[in-house]
This record gives structure tokens, C-alpha cells and sequence, in this order.
């Protein structure tokens, strides 16, 4: 009975872990911008969307990034920023201190005004894309 127990939680534990974070098996060498100028940009009025990855990232990983870009560029054209920040080849970032990232996460910022939206990304990035656009454009208008 002990042992059907522990095999019970930990395919629960493992169904739950696997739902948010479906990573990370590819290789993706993406450079990105860093130091000062992200902080001035970071602190620049406007709504912007980061998205915060490792460096090998899983086909869901790398959905969340396309299907935001997506969203963002369908709905907003180039209102809205967005960028995509490798947490391990750029780890002195300073949006990782500033927002306290320390996993793949996808933030939507304007002032001081921060939304995750993490969860929400990657249970629907691959699975219902319209559904994840749909979250992150009302999130972005409800922000403005």
C-alpha cells in the first residue's frame, strides 16, 4: 500500500511539475542587450513584455516566446516592447535582480505595475495559443 501510495504522488507531482515548466531540451544561442540601458529602458513609460529563458529550451519554451511575439505584434505593431533575455548566457542582467527571475518567466511591465504571466503562458502557448493571446492582450489593456 506504501509503495502504490508513493508511486501515486509522485506521477501527481510530476503531471502538476510538467504543466508549468515543459523544459528544456533544444539549444537556442540568442544574445541580447544588457547593463544600463535596460534599466532606462525598463524605466521608460510604455508597456513592455520580457521574457526570461534558459539557454537549452523545450518546444514549449520556445512556443512561448513565438506565440507572444505574435500577440504582441498582431495587436499592438511596435507599441509594445518585447524582449527576450537568456538568464544564463546574459546572468548579470540587471531586469533579473530587478524583478527577481530566477526561472523561464514571462513578465508584462508598465511603470512599477508588473504582471506574470508565467502560467498562463506555458499551459497555453502550445496547446491553445488563442487562448494565451487572448490572456495577454487583456492583460496589456487593462495596463495602458
Amino acid at each position: 500500500m506504501k509503495k502504490l501510495t508513493f508511486i501515486l504522488i509522485i506521477a501527481l507531482w510530476a503531471g502538476v511539475s510538467s504543466a508549468s515548466a515543459q523544459c528544456c531540451d533544444s539549444k537556442v544561442a540568442e544574445l541580447t542587450d544588457a547593463g544600463a540601458a535596460l534599466l532606462e529602458q525598463a524605466s521608460e513609460k510604455g508597456v513592455k513584455a520580457y521574457y526570461f529563458h534558459a539557454t537549452r529550451r523545450c518546444v514549449t519554451c520556445q512556443a512561448v516566446e513565438k506565440v507572444t511575439k505574435e500577440a504582441l505584434k498582431e495587436h499592438y505593431g511596435d507599441q509594445v516592447t518585447f524582449l527576450s533575455i537568456d538568464r544564463e548566457k546574459d546572468s548579470e542582467n540587471p531586469l533579473l535582480k530587478k524583478y527577481k527571475v530566477s526561472g523561464q518567466t514571462l513578465l508584462v511591465v508598465s511603470g512599477d505595475e508588473v504582471r506574470n504571466l508565467t502560467n498562463d503562458a506555458f499551459l497555453n502557448a502550445r496547446t491553445n495559443p488563442d487562448k494565451f493571446k487572448a490572456k495577454l492582450k487583456s492583460t496589456i489593456d487593462s495596463m495602458k
